[in-house]
């Protein structure tokens, strides 16, 4: 078969470039490259997410024949904001009206395989750099310098198409420079609904343990983003599939060992990530992480607390403690941020509460607690407490809302009557202190708490009925 015409491919190449919205600071910095004599790549996410016709959030990505010095010159005078802490690995930083770009000059690096550092060795083409990227679907680019070309030396962009992950060169070589690209392929499948190579998995499955040699801090950036993906389920399967949650999330495969006390899934693992997807469908204002990683990881407790009863059913006695207490360990690991460990390791340990509420016998001192030791998390809370959901009876299902929608209206009425989001005591710590005669101390402590109890159990009292139940604490403690 002959060669397509040159002015047929040129009009293909011209189409494909047309497709890439290029930022004005990208053509600023080609027109700067151009005129110094060197060549300049837009490369990489930006390029791929613009024939995803999606719109690319991330940095804009650079690489160039440029040595690191020119780079750095060729910035002089045009960037808000230079940055060369990355010089040595040949990548500069800068940032201009906003725009956040990294250049990094053509790259041909080996590895040691142990620390994954690479000795560093600079390229002389565009096609030794692009080989060495993680994914075919990555190492696509677009040049600005000279006549625009599309540049898909390794058919990044057939593999869109056929919506498939698959690296520039084997697998297991791309793998083993740097094993975290074991868990960015998991956040492509998480992110863009890709499915991966049978090769890609086959090796994933094979190097899972070299994950081990990845900082906790760079897993987590890449768990997150997979967790905030569209398609996180099938992210989250192709972990557990070749083992990389072993070195990731360990508690999550450990629940495919625990069977539904009601028998109507697989395994809690399954259960997991229904419930996982039912939390994003009722999300409102985006991509939520802590209820997605709460919804994920609600049941984890369930493996440690799995008993037989003497009936033959399976009971999971006290899993949400449990699991609240493994949550915050395993995202303490992680090093998650403090407010993210704290509120998704509380939506763990109440999405059992709602239960023993089942034709609204609880009292409005109950819904005052449900309230008040979920406070800022309620909205999330009814969100995963709905999830949890999964029974495939559909008469139970719908009883289970129906309970639920009355909790939510008790909840609204107390509101209209109360501040429910903020309950404190009817006498703060200064009227307990002038009331008693007593100095700020641990006395103080003891009432306010006192009261505070009876706040939830009563309700709103009186400035007179507090005074009163104040002194009447205070005389039975002292006697």
């Amino acid at each position: 078969m002959s060669a397509p015409p040159a002015d047929l491919v040129r009009s293909q190449q011209n189409a494909l470039v047309d497709l890439v919205a290029i930022p004005p600071v990208a053509e600023e910095l080609a027109a700067r490259f151009e005129a110094a004599g060197h060549r300049l790549y837009l490369v990489g996410g930006w390029v791929r997410d613009a024939l995803l016709d999606r719109s690319s959030d991330g940095d804009a990505d650079f690489t160039t024949d440029a040595r690191p010095e020119a780079v750095l010159a060729l910035l002089e005078g045009w960037a808000d904001t230079v940055w060369d802490t990355g010089i040595a690995f040949g990548t500069v930083g800068a940032r201009r009206h906003g725009v956040t770009v990294e250049i990094t000059t053509f790259r041909a690096d080996a590895y040691d395989r142990v620390s994954r550092n690479p000795v560093v060795r600079f390229g002389e083409t565009i096609a030794e750099d692009l080989v060495r990227r993680d994914f075919s679907v990555n190492a696509m680019a677009v040049e600005l310098t000279g006549e625009r070309s599309f540049v898909d030396p390794h058919g990044g962009l057939a593999a869109l198409h056929a919506g498939v992950l698959d690296t520039p060169a084997s697998p297991e070589e791309s793998f083993a420079d740097d094993p975290l690209r074991m868990l960015r392929a998991a956040r492509f499948v998480g992110q863009l609904g890709l499915t991966p190579a049978p090769r890609v998995v086959a090796a994933m499955t094979a190097m899972a343990g070299e994950l081990a040699r990845i900082t906790r801090e760079r897993v987590q950036a890449e768990l997150t983003k997979l967790v905030l993906g569209a398609y996180p389920r099938r992210g989250i399967e192709l972990l557990v599939d070749t083992g990389l949650a072993e070195f990731v999330l360990p508690e999550v495969p450990a629940m495919r060992l625990a069977v539904d006390e009601h028998m109507q899934h697989k395994d809690v693992y399954t259960h997991s990530l229904v419930v996982m997807e039912q939390a994003i469908e009722r999300e409102t204002d985006g991509p939520d992480l802590v209820l997605r990683l709460a919804a994920l990881l609600h049941d984890i407790g369930k493996p440690d607390t799995r008993r037989k009863e003497a009936d033959g059913r399976v009971s999971f006695h006290h899993h949400e403690v449990v699991g609240a207490k493994m949550t915050r360990r395993r995202l303490r690991e992680l090093r998650y941020p403090k407010s993210v460990v704290d509120e998704v390791s509380q939506l763990v340990f109440l999405h059992l509460r709602f239960h023993g509420y089942s034709g609204g016998e609880w009292t409005d001192s109950a819904v005052r607690r449900y309230v008040t030791d979920a406070g800022p998390l309620l909205d999330r809370l009814h969100k995963l407490v709905r999830s949890d959901c999964t029974t495939r009876n559909k008469r139970r299902a719908a009883a289970l809302q129906r309970s639920y929608d009355g909790l939510e209206a008790r909840i609204a009425a107390l509101r209209e009557q109360e501040e429910l989001d903020a309950i404190r005591p009817d006498l703060d710590g200064n009227a307990i202190m002038e009331i008693l005669g007593i100095p700020a101390g641990p006395r103080v402590g003891k009432a306010y708490k006192h009261l505070l109890a009876l706040r939830m159990e009563r309700g709103p009292l009186s400035r007179e009925e507090a005074e009163a139940e104040l002194r009447r604490w205070a005389a039975e403690t002292d006697a």
